[in-house]
């Protein structure tokens, strides 16, 4: 049999890139090959000194952008530069009045007690910042660039978020001081709140603005992120019930946030429905 010129045995008869190519075109190898290099550059550069996690956070986009265009070969509009500054800042909105009035109720009820710690006030802020843009910036790549997105082409948009939602939950068993009721707090008032705003915007930038000012506002107050006791501007001291402070996991195991979060992502949802942004399940051909 005569092999025109080229071809070979990566190749297919129409020049395509063989049984290889097509795997890593498919969701899941797109998923899987944007995973592995934005989770590289995320364990590398969390928790470098100075502006490690920012540098890191700009090499992830980076991988993020060539997995999408070289491996999927498809455009990447969520992370679009035009209009960035614009979802950021929405986003960092709804995720400040988030954490905001989340800690104001738990206060309200006898949860929390703040006191200025008076320490470093720029130095606090810089770290808060530079470790919150790269964990920001990291995890929305991952849970909700790639993995909601590739699902969501396998099953639907309704699938990928409750997958991703339990995902996200379990990822967060592994910090301190949680439990399944953290990990299942995190999945519904973090997952899904998070998913959905992706859902509703279908931008990378407002999800990142809304997970970053979410996490910085938590530090700055001294609040634990995730289980992590940071340095902040505030030191807490909790009182009563670990269902209304979240214990030492933190304000992101209380009950208040997990019924915030449920409130704002419906309409959300509601939003990315009427603007088709919620898609049905791919039905292959037989």
């Amino acid at each position: 049999m005569r092999h025109s010129a080229g071809s070979g045995p990566g190749k297919d008869r129409d020049g395509g890139d063989g049984r290889f190519g097509r795997i890593a075109r498919s969701p899941l190898g797109w998923m899987l090959a944007g995973m592995v290099g934005v989770g590289l550059v995320s364990g590398l550069t969390a928790t470098g000194p100075g502006p490690v996690p920012v540098l890191g956070a700009v090499a992830a986009v980076a991988v993020y952008c060539y997995v999408m265009r070289r491996v999927a070969r498809r455009s990447a509009p969520e992370i679009a530069r035009s209009g960035a500054a614009r979802e950021v800042l929405l986003g960092g909105g709804i995720g400040l009045g988030f954490i905001l009035v989340s800690a104001l109720l738990i206060t309200a009820f006898g949860g929390y007690s703040f006191t200025w710690a008076g320490d470093g006030f720029m130095s606090v802020v810089w770290t808060a910042v530079v470790v919150q843009i790269g964990a920001a910036v990291t995890e929305e790549l991952l849970f909700r660039g790639l993995a909601l997105q590739a699902l969501e082409q396998l099953w639907g948009s309704r699938a990928a978020l409750v997958i991703t939602s339990l995902f996200f939950g379990v990822a967060h068993l592994g910090a301190p001081g949680a439990s399944a009721l953290s990990g299942l707090a995190i999945a519904l008032e973090a997952g899904v709140l998070l998913g959905a705003a992706f859902l509703w915007r279908r931008n990378i930038w407002f999800v990142v603005g809304l997970h970053f000012v979410w996490n910085t506002t938590e530090q700055l107050l001294g609040i634990p992120v995730s289980g992590h006791a940071p340095e902040g501007l505030f030191t807490v001291d909790v009182h009563g019930s670990a269902l209304l402070t979240g214990g030492s996991f933190g304000l992101e195991a209380s009950i208040v946030p997990v019924l915030m979060g449920v409130a704002i992502a419906v309409p959300m949802l509601v939003r990315a429905h009427r603007n088709g942004g919620i898609k049905a399940r791919r039905h292959t051909p037989r």
